[in-house]
């Protein structure tokens, strides 16, 4: 019976310890590139599960790495290129401890780790994101010891100077800290564009072409030639300053939402993108109608040719586009007049050239 009573005791303090060591944190991804927490502190080897809610309009992911490894495994990620969203734009290394798959706004998804002493960093590692939207992980008994939040130098901070392992990744001449291969996606702050800009630059003579599209109000906002962005003061920590246009600006699209279905005030809804051939293809509903497009540079003049795949629609679909000088806009289906694009009915597949004359 003592030996009974014994077992049971030591049962039950294990499961205490157990208990004690076992926890869960959740954290959200929300609008600005950011997570709503950027310092969790645990104490060594607890067995904790990350959650990852996505608030934010755009997928995000969670990887937690080794000490001192979040650039490394940040620019490995941006190396992927056009494998990135097979593999959930996580790379293969010692560097990463464990990650969450690809999280779709309003979707959840979690990690397992256990971390003994030290300091984890957690990170973003989508294209663009990595250098705003990151935290860390204090696996420690003395939390008085850490530094305070405002002095901490493992957390974004837009009033901090960047961090000295930081600034040995500074961007050289292009605004990047690794060798550009276009085409590229960066999901960034764009001047000109709501908050969920996305920017894009395409090969090409001359430095190449770029646009932004904004995925907030899923349209094409601008494009441009001769570069495509410098992003020095982000990756500099100044997470909230715009990132720089690098070329000269051809085309705005300084009109209403293009799009109509039927007479009904026009409501989009952005539902991602997948890279075809390192080049996104951007989703997005308006009004029950499923969008994808698809944006390449034209292969001899500065100008973009637009690929439009569409579900049909019983309603009238018609394009809106406003007169600019010096651009000719040219249709796969139906013409132009007064500046409203009607679709023939039935449409299912049409290209929008975007020309300079």
């Amino acid at each position: 019976m003592h030996k009974l009573l014994g077992l049971l005791t030591f049962f039950m303090a294990v499961q205490t310890v157990r208990a004690q060591r076992d926890t869960t944190i959740t954290l959200s991804a929300i609008g600005g590139l950011k997570f709503n927490q950027t310092r969790v502190i645990i104490k060594p080897n607890t067995r904790l599960k990350l959650v990852l809610q996505n608030k934010d309009d755009m997928a995000h992911n969670l990887v937690v790495t080794r000490p001192n490894s979040r650039f490394r495994v940040v620019e490995f990620a941006l190396a992927l290129g056009d494998k990135g969203p097979a593999q959930h734009h996580v790379p293969v290394m010692d560097e990463v401890l464990a990650h969450t798959v690809s999280v779709e706004p309003g979707n959840t998804d979690s990690l397992h780790v256990t971390l003994p002493e030290g300091s984890y960093p957690f990170v973003c590692t989508y294209p663009g994101h990595g250098s705003l939207m990151y935290g860390i992980i204090y696996a420690t008994n003395e939390p008085k010891r850490l530094p305070p939040v405002a002095e901490d130098m493992n957390i974004p901070n837009p009033n901090r100077t960047a961090e000295t392992a930081h600034a040995n990744h500074r961007a050289t001449t292009s605004g990047h800290p690794y060798t550009m291969k276009l085409p590229a996606v960066y999901r960034t702050f764009m001047p000109d564009c709501g908050p969920a800009a996305i920017a894009v630059g395409l090969p090409g003579p001359d430095g190449g072409q770029s646009y932004v599209f904004d995925a907030g109000q899923c349209r094409l906002r601008y494009a441009w030639s001769g570069g495509f962005v410098d992003n020095t003061e982000q990756w500099d920590g100044k997470g909230q300053r715009l990132t720089k246009v690098v070329g000269e600006i051809y085309y705005r699209d300084k009109g209403r939402f293009p799009w109509r279905i039927g007479n009904g005030e026009p409501q989009p809804h952005f539902k991602g993108y997948r890279l075809v051939n390192r080049y996104p293809e951007f989703h997005y509903v308006v009004n029950g109608v499923d969008f994808r497009e698809l944006i390449k540079p034209l292969p001899t003049k500065r100008g973009l040719i637009r690929a439009f795949t569409l579900t049909p629609s019983k309603q009238d679909v018609t394009f809106l586009a406003d007169a600019q000088p010096g651009i000719e806009l040219k249709s796969s289906v139906g013409r132009f007049e007064n500046g409203v694009l009607r679709l023939p009915a039935g449409t299912r597949q049409f290209t929008l050239t975007i020309e300079t004359k």
